[in-house]
């Protein structure tokens, strides 16, 4: 009996569903279109977001939404996920490996990483692809340079909501997001 492209789609979707699932059961926050381009990975949860807020819901995802919009990103392509996981109100660490697994079954084209802490985690849970980019810089994720890592562009900016308080530090942060606009069609 012959599959139909739906009844394929709509496999993916399931079987894609139950990842995300089965990820979030065991410490994982996401938030956002699941098959968005562009994912942006958070480490330096705010006051909100530990006490249970929706992971950039504040004014650092209305000025990332904003950006992305400004640089050809649909207003559907938002995706965010945290490089920590909060028990009791206290951030830690995700261990590697759930963070790459977490990343890899977003498959983004782009990756946002928007503070130190995230940083920190995509170096150790990218540590065999990062080895292998000669840019010593951009192995080591210096921020706003766009390292190519697994068919990907991965860039770190070094406190977004923190350089929200700051004019000079949003004109930086501007100048990095303007680097990782969407790819464009393969075709």
């Amino acid at each position: 009996m012959a599959i139909s492209a739906v009844e394929r789609k709509e496999a993916f979707v399931r079987a894609t569903e139950e990842e995300l699932r089965s990820l979030e059961g065991r410490g994982v926050c996401m938030v956002g279109n699941a098959f968005a381009p562009i994912v942006m990975v958070k480490g330096d949860l705010n006051a909100a977001e530990l006490a249970g807020s929706e992971l950039l819901s504040g004014p650092d995802g209305r000025a990332l939404r904003s950006a992305l919009d400004a640089i050809g990103y649909a207003p559907e392509d938002f995706c965010a996920l945290a490089a920590v996981s909060v028990r009791e109100g206290l951030a830690s660490p995700l261990d590697p490996d759930l963070f790459r697994e977490a990343l890899e079954a977003l498959d983004p084209e782009a990756v946002l990483v928007l503070d130190e802490t995230a940083a920190d985690v995509v170096r150790e849970a990218y540590a065999d692809a990062l080895v292998v980019i000669e840019d010593f810089e951009t192995a080591m994720l210096a921020p706003g340079l766009v390292a190519p890592v697994l068919g990907r562009r991965l860039m770190v900016l070094d406190g977004f909501e923190a350089a929200l308080s700051d004019p000079q530090e949003k004109r930086r942060m501007w100048s990095y997001i303007k680097r990782i606009g969407p790819a464009g069609e393969p075709y």
